[in-house]
């Protein structure tokens, strides 16, 4: 059987600060900012930040709310650790990279014979760097972090549930990958020609808390597995139905790509995102990707509302401002209630 997923899309998370936000993914983690703009959907304006590898391919898309107005819940049901790959021999570079910029990490393990290194963002979220000498996405070059050195792109999130056999069973029959490994705790799931990008890893924790499934501050909210297009979606939503799993939303239109999201028997929220048109260049320029505050089309006739709700931030070098605006391109929805929190300030 063909199944619609070809691999990983993106990872959305939770952060805190909007500014430490921005910093610590395009200093210390070294990717490119590649879209500013907002939540599409709840009562409240928050940014919405994208960073990616040096070609903002779909497979190293990193995505962020900075959001402290709660703090999540870590625990099993949620993705454990967003974890990049590296090219063979870096790791001692990221070691004193990390040093430099004072990040605690437990030094190089390994995992699947694997080297990778642990440390963590400043909201709590955990990443690694993970050594694949298979790796050829191209990264992003900062001025501490030169190509050679670039995390490329994801290779697999581990994925923390308190029970594996339902787990599987979904990743396999609706999803479609096949399960390559075990390394103690640690079950592996690939698709396609496997590795990089193509990549899912259970972390089995049976005696774990469940964690926090909403947005919270320091949680991943969810994975996203790409998709070829709206049929893909739609065929990806009756396959699900078609097991069981009929809590999948219906398609929703992101701007920049569409999407289904269901819970997985883990309690992994899991989504599959298809490319709009033009993906992340349809409203800015490939190589000013970035640099402005982009609202999607019903929400722009209210950008001076909106900004005054936001958090001011500085963008990193590369990545400033520029002059002329973008074009906002065709999309499905046409408008959206949105309500302005009257009784606290959005930062608090």
């Amino acid at each position: 059987m063909d199944y619609p997923v070809t691999g990983i899309h993106h990872l959305t998370a939770c952060a805190g600060g909007a500014q430490e936000d921005i910093d610590f993914f395009t200093k210390v983690v070294g990717q490119r900012l590649i879209k500013q703009t907002i939540l599409f959907d709840g009562r409240y304006a928050h940014y919405h930040f994208y960073y990616a590898n040096g070609n903002a391919e779909p497979g190293s898309v990193m995505t962020t709310f900075p959001y402290k107005r709660v703090n999540g819940r870590p625990g099993s049901g949620q993705v454990q650790c967003i974890v990049y790959t590296v090219a063979k021999g870096t790791l001692p570079f990221w070691v004193d990279h990390l040093n430099r910029h004072r990040v605690v990490h437990p030094g190089i393990h390994q995992r699947f014979g694997q080297p990778f290194l642990h440390f963590a963002h400043p909201a709590g979220l955990e990443i690694e760097v993970i050594e694949d000498p298979d790796e050829t996405r191209v990264g992003w070059s900062t001025e501490e972090i030169g190509e050679a050195e670039s995390v490329r792109g994801f290779h697999g999130p581990l994925l923390s549930v308190r029970e594996i056999a339902e787990e599987e069973t979904f990743f396999v029959e609706a999803l479609g990958f096949r399960k390559t490994g075990v390394d103690g705790v640690y079950h592996r799931f690939e698709i396609g020609k496997g590795g990089a990008g193509k990549t899912l890893v259970l972390l089995h924790e049976p005696n774990r808390p469940s964690g926090s499934w909403g947005f919270g501050a320091g949680t991943v909210h969810h994975v996203a597995l790409e998709v070829a297009d709206d049929r893909a979606l739609a065929e990806q939503k009756g396959l699900y139905e078609e097991l069981g799993y009929t809590d999948c939303s219906e398609i929703k239109d992101r701007n920049y790509f569409h999407s289904i999201y269901v819970r997985s028997p883990g309690g992994i929220l899991v989504e599959c995102a298809a490319n709009a048109p033009g993906g992340f260049a349809r409203d800015e320029a490939f190589n000013q990707l970035g640099r402005q505050l982009l609202l999607p089309p019903w929400f722009e006739h209210r950008r001076t509302e909106i900004l005054s709700m936001l958090e001011p931030i500085r963008v990193p070098d590369g990545h400033g401002p520029v002059v002329e605006p973008a074009t906002i391109a065709a999309s499905r929805r046409a408008d959206a209630t949105f309500i302005r929190e009257e009784t606290e300030a959005l930062t608090t």
